[in-house]
């Protein structure tokens, strides 16, 4: 594949930083490297984001609202 994947989570309901995360997983485990941007209104911190600071590829953007 020559080009990029661009996947948006949208909603109010729980899951999609849990279902991102897993497709980044997949990814790494492909040797790609990922980009995940967030828009997070005010202060968080979950806890299967510390996961991704093993993922040598795996960069991360938070957009704080």
């Amino acid at each position: 594949m020559s080009g990029g994947l661009t996947i948006v989570y949208t909603g109010k309901g729980k899951g999609k930083t849990t279902a991102a995360l897993g497709l980044a997983l997949r990814a790494t485990c492909y040797d790609k490297k990922i980009c995940m941007i967030q828009f997070i209104k005010g202060s968080w911190h979950y806890g299967e984001m510390d996961s991704t600071k093993k993922m040598k590829k795996f960069n991360q953007v938070n957009m704080i609202l």
